[in-house]
């Protein structure tokens, strides 16, 4: 009885430090804001400097010891799948086709039930963003922790510009799009395996799990270091592609991180 009690807490202890492998990522929605880009293909099929916004994600992912992802889409499912197909490098992929919209908690929970390993923790990822920071300082963080869920946060920056102003009325300077001390959710997430039950079959997350966990301690948010964008207006993808191309190079690699 002694030996096989050991031996439980040994696995135990042994996969609560085994990398995280396994990731899914939201990809549905019609992303109306993204028109035209996406009168042809789903947000996550738009292209940042000649790439698909999935792309860069799935590359990031595989950088990191990912070895499957989940790919959750409703809208243009063919594009995506016909994409998908094609590539050759990277993480293995499924692509579960919702019959209806879910909801981005609905989701969630829908791509989660495509997972190899359901009793494993695992990322998940909004499918209109890009980012690069370390996800193994975000998995040590995590587990640090103790918690059901991570959300991974990123800085503010307002699309305003913001006057500088004394306390004589005298204007003194302006700064165009600065940061502002407060924190986003940036749409990655780590998760363990105990909260898919917990996602609601359709709506949104954000209203009614992650507030729940919150009020019983079991939700953290990791302030990362690194870039962060969002991709979600036409003028987002122009920006975004200014950025990628600054921050990549001639070479089109993606950066440490």
């Amino acid at each position: 009885m002694a030996g096989r009690a050991a031996l439980l807490i040994s696995a135990l202890m042994s996969r609560s430090s085994a990398p995280v492998t396994q990731a899914v990522i939201l990809a549905g929605g019609q992303a109306t804001r993204l028109r035209p880009y996406t009168d042809t293909r789903p947000k996550a099929m738009v292209e940042v400097d000649g790439r698909a916004i999935i792309d860069y994600q799935l590359e990031w992912l595989a950088g990191h010891g990912v070895e499957h992802v989940v790919v959750s889409c409703g809208y243009l499912a063919d594009v995506l799948r016909d994409h998908l197909g094609a590539r050759t490098e990277g993480p293995a992929t499924t692509l579960l086709v919702e019959d209806e919209p879910l909801g981005r908690g609905g989701a969630l929970r829908f791509a989660a039930s495509g997972l190899r390993d359901p009793e494993a923790p695992y990322f998940a990822l909004n499918g209109d963003i890009i980012t690069w920071f370390p996800l193994d300082a975000f998995t040590t963080y995590h587990r640090g922790q103790g918690g059901l869920a991570t959300l991974a946060l990123a800085q503010y920056r307002t699309t305003y510009g913001i006057v500088e102003v004394g306390d004589t009325g005298r204007i003194d300077g302006f700064v165009q799009s600065p940061l502002l001390p407060h924190w986003i959710n940036a749409g990655v997430y780590l998760f363990e395996p105990g909260i898919t039950e917990l996602l609601p079959a359709k709506g949104d997350h954000e209203s009614s799990t992650f507030p729940a966990l919150a009020a019983e301690g079991r939700l953290f948010g990791y302030r990362i270091e690194g870039f962060w964008r969002g991709v979600d207006t036409v003028k987002d993808v122009k920006e975004a592609t200014e950025q990628v191309r600054a921050l990549t190079g001639a070479a089109g690699g993606a950066p440490a991180g």
